[in-house]
């Protein structure tokens, strides 16, 4: 175990972008007013059990299939991207289903803990020690909470097109982290132009 300030700062940065919380808050806001209420409490323990279980057992899963992190970052780095060209696009890739329980469903699982997110879980433990990715998971639990909590004050301050300029900005960083899984995890290295 090697705590590591830099990784976690890195290892945050890539979780906040992928599971992006403030892109997410018109969505929370609709199956709010369509299902009463969402429990921010319960949504965020969801989410994070979740991504413990991926954190912990999904390289040992993953070996029962015969794939290796490596291979799986790669196939993660193609869904990063593809949800990197929907948030800088506007186009729906991945179809979103808006039925059932607010908190638990669709809110904890797909939208916070999705395919993205917990493939990126998986990416991360390729690069970066599981003391540094746990340590940014909960400082992003904290912000999930947070965010669910205070979602329509956020909605007033940032307003309609604050949340779509911050949905394009996480976009292309999003797009920066699916070109650099790939290539780390490939090993391809690209010549830098000076």
């Amino acid at each position: 175990m090697h705590f590591d300030i830099v990784e976690i700062l890195a290892a945050f940065m890539v979780l906040f972008a992928i599971i992006d919380i403030p892109g997410s808050i018109p969505v929370i806001i609709d199956i709010k007013a369509k299902t009463g209420d969402v429990h921010p409490w319960k949504v965020t323990t969801v989410s994070f059990l979740i991504f413990l279980a991926f954190l912990f057992i999904g390289s040992p899963l993953l070996g029962i299939f015969g794939i290796d992190v490596s291979s799986f970052a790669i196939a993660g780095s193609f869904i990063i991207f593809l949800i990197a060209m929907e948030m800088i696009l506007g186009v729906e890739l991945f179809k979103q289903d808006s039925h059932g329980s607010g908190s638990v469903f669709p809110i904890a699982f797909p939208l916070i803990a999705g395919a993205g997110s917990i493939t990126t879980i998986l990416s991360l433990k390729a690069e970066y020690q599981t003391i540094n990715i746990f340590i940014a998971l909960v400082l992003n639990m904290v912000i999930i909470y947070l965010v669910l909590r205070l979602t329509t004050v956020f909605e007033r301050i940032l307003g309609r097109g604050g949340l779509q300029i911050l949905k394009k900005v996480f976009g292309v960083i999003l797009l920066s982290i699916a070109i650099r899984l790939f290539l780390t995890n490939t090993g391809i290295i690209l010549h830098h132009a000076r």
